[in-house]
């Protein structure tokens, strides 16, 4: 595949909208060691009990869920880059907190609150991005920002072996790591200047009176399939993917040092396969070509707990990892361009409340499976959801065709 074809997609992009993926680096770093480290640190660094660590990761999640639908629905109305700009604020705060205390209560207020950064964020995000650009562009933009994310992810997963430069200093271990999460939480507020730049959208919607006047009611019946769809697929990830350095700890006795570097190398694996969705969709359409990766990507969730050795394992999570990732960013624009351009906040909003929420569920059980030593079956579950969820978006997808998608008229 030409180098040349995969980097024209992403030649012409608004000023904006390149601000808002530039903005987007930190926060993503950051997120890349919350949800990296965070069951690890927890849990080994800060020797709490496993199904505790659970409770936290899940409670950020509901937290998410609650927060989501409300602050989505607000920034269609109040402006989606204030959301923006306050949920970073609040994220980056939350980060240095949840490294600076093992009290329980402190941690769910904290959990509650990260929960709530998120939401703001997510709800904003997704819709200033289809804001700034045209149809054509719009899975080149996602796809794009996707592959920024995952990097920035990765530089989070990375971050977490930099512990050992702190301890050449005379830092101990659980030390250095608070050192490395306040530091990322500094730079998180820093990168509030570069939001700054960018407009607020001029597409916003006209406050109604009471709470059903902010309900996404043109883009119901799509919003309500696209999110049973990802509820499935996102209870089953929930099991596995926020609790997989804890899992290689459990499975192969290695420390977050090691598994965190493993899930970096993924990330920057999956960044660069996202550059690669835009022509995917071009060659087959955006909805197949996110059932092709998703139904790839769940063979290989099947075949991680049976590898033998942690670079193994390590290998084909990766693998599973790049091809569901591939679909992120295609699900994103089909999402948006199936939506009326006054919902998308609410729409972002409630779509990534109902992704959260059973994803935050099933963490806690897929914690209390690893925590009574049944480590396979959290992958087990997953895949059977993750296959659930496929055919049913298939079902309901399978005939949509999007405005760019559709031939011109003759």
């Amino acid at each position: 595949m030409p180098l040349g074809e995969i980097f024209s997609n992403y030649s012409g992009m608004p000023k904006e909208a390149k601000y808002l993926i530039y903005a987007s680096i930190v926060p993503a770093v950051a997120y890349g060691l919350i949800f990296t480290d965070i069951s690890y640190f927890l849990t080994v660094i800060q020797g709490l009990p496993a199904d505790f660590t659970g409770i936290v990761i899940s409670t950020m999640g509901i937290s998410t869920f609650v927060a989501s639908i409300f602050l989505g629905m607000a920034a269609d109305v109040y402006g989606r880059k204030k959301m923006l700009i306050a949920g970073n604020l609040l994220a980056s705060v939350i980060v240095a907190v949840l490294a600076l205390t093992t009290d329980p209560a402190l941690l769910i207020v904290a959990a509650i609150l990260e929960g709530v950064s998120e939401a703001a964020v997510t709800a904003s995000s997704s819709a200033l991005l289809a804001d700034k650009v045209e149809n054509e562009k719009r899975t080149s933009l996602f796809s794009l920002y996707g592959f920024v994310q995952n990097l920035a992810f990765a530089l989070g997963s990375f971050a977490v072996p930099f512990v050992m430069f702190f301890e050449l200093f005379g830092f101990t271990d659980k030390d250095s790591h608070i050192l490395l999460y306040t530091l990322i939480a500094i730079l998180g507020v820093l990168s509030t200047l570069i939001m700054l730049k960018v407009s607020e959208s001029k597409k916003l919607k006209k406050p109604k009176a009471g709470e059903a006047g902010f309900l996404p009611r043109k883009s119901m019946s799509v919003l309500l399939k696209y999110v049973l769809t990802g509820a499935i697929l996102a209870f089953g990830a929930g099991m596995v993917v926020p609790l997989m350095t804890l899992w290689f700890n459990l499975q192969y006795g290695i420390s977050d040092k090691i598994s965190a570097t493993i899930l970096a190398v993924a990330s920057v694996l999956i960044g660069f396969a996202t550059l690669v969705s835009p022509l995917i969709a071009k060659k087959f359409g955006l909805v197949k070509a996110i059932v092709i990766t998703q139904l790839a990507s769940t063979l290989f969730m099947l075949l991680v707990p049976f590898s033998p050795n942690y670079a193994l394992a390590g290998f084909v999570y990766g693998i599973r990892a790049l091809l569901m990732n591939m679909a992120s960013p295609l699900s994103q624009s089909l999402i948006m361009g199936l939506v009326a351009e006054d919902e998308r906040g609410a729409v972002s909003g409630i779509s990534g409340a109902l992704w959260r929420l059973p994803n935050a569920l099933s963490t806690f059980i897929g914690a209390w499976l690893m925590g009574i030593g049944l480590l396979a079956e959290p992958f087990l579950i997953a895949s059977l959801l993750y296959a659930i969820s496929i055919v049913l978006f298939w079902h309901y997808f399978r005939n949509v065709k999007l405005p760019e998608e559709k031939a011109p008229p003759q």
